[in-house]
């Protein structure tokens, strides 16, 4: 009896070398009601719409090339028949196994009361797509985040940096398949570092002043205000004096 296979096998098998034929898994087909927006997008693009999927039912996703992103969704939110005004959020999406790694946009039409998601995928060797700051604000911080954690650079961000990760953060990106479960350096070089960081360097000025007095151990060989205070040292010194 053969073992149907799920879309998540590749999740399974963890991290392998990329190869030219690794694809992303496909869901099976499913009949459902026609979406105005796909067939709007399939008339105008053509073969820019590489596929059409449908899951959890009704939920239509369009994949696009990575390279056309601006121009197609720019269309959606202009275009009065669609008018996908509200970004509900951009995430990525890595299935491991050398496949490529997905960008996702979750459009809703406020106007229209409509759902699209929309994928870019981008090779594991030239992981950047434009940004699509200029079309929804919104997309700022949530680009930031993929960026943070996938490794995805958004061209003409306005401020691409680590959001959720330290700035400083150099293990990589935890939610690529091929990051290991306990991060890439040891637990005694994660220690090390925990120890040795700048609290500057992770909190402004005003949440270090909410924080009460430094609770950072004196370096070595130096007393801590504490010991200096304490009945034997005071006594100790009484009788010095």
């Amino acid at each position: 009896m053969e073992i149907s296979k799920s879309v998540f096998d590749a999740v399974a098998v963890g991290p392998q070398a990329a190869t030219d034929t690794a694809e992303t898994p496909k869901p099976p087909p499913i009949t459902a009601p026609e979406h105005p927006s796909v067939t709007a997008l399939q008339g105008k693009f053509g073969d820019a719409v590489l596929r059409h999927d449908i899951v959890a039912g009704n939920q239509h996703i369009v994949f696009i090339p990575g390279d056309r992103n601006l121009e197609i969704l720019q269309w959606l939110r202009d275009d009065p028949d669609h008018a996908y005004d509200f970004l509900r959020d951009v995430t990525g999406v890595d299935y491991g196994a050398g496949t490529p790694l997905q960008v996702v946009y979750q459009l809703f039409s406020l106007t229209h009361k409509r759902a699209l998601s929309v994928k870019c995928e981008l090779p594991l060797d030239d992981l950047q797509i434009s940004s699509v700051f200029a079309l929804w604000k919104s997309a700022n911080w949530l680009e930031r985040e993929v960026y943070d954690l996938f490794g995805i650079t958004f061209l003409d961000h306005p401020d691409l940096r680590r959001i959720l990760m330290p700035p400083d953060y150099a293990e990589g990106h935890p939610l690529r398949k091929d990051f290991p479960l306990r991060g890439r350096f040891t637990r005694a070089e994660q220690t090390r570092r925990a120890l040795n960081q700048e609290l500057e360097h992770y909190y402004i000025s005003q949440e270090l002043g909410m924080g009460g007095e430094s609770q950072a151990l004196p370096p070595a060989g130096e007393p801590s205000v504490e010991s200096a205070e304490s009945p034997a040292a005071l006594s100790e010194g009484e009788e010095t004096a």
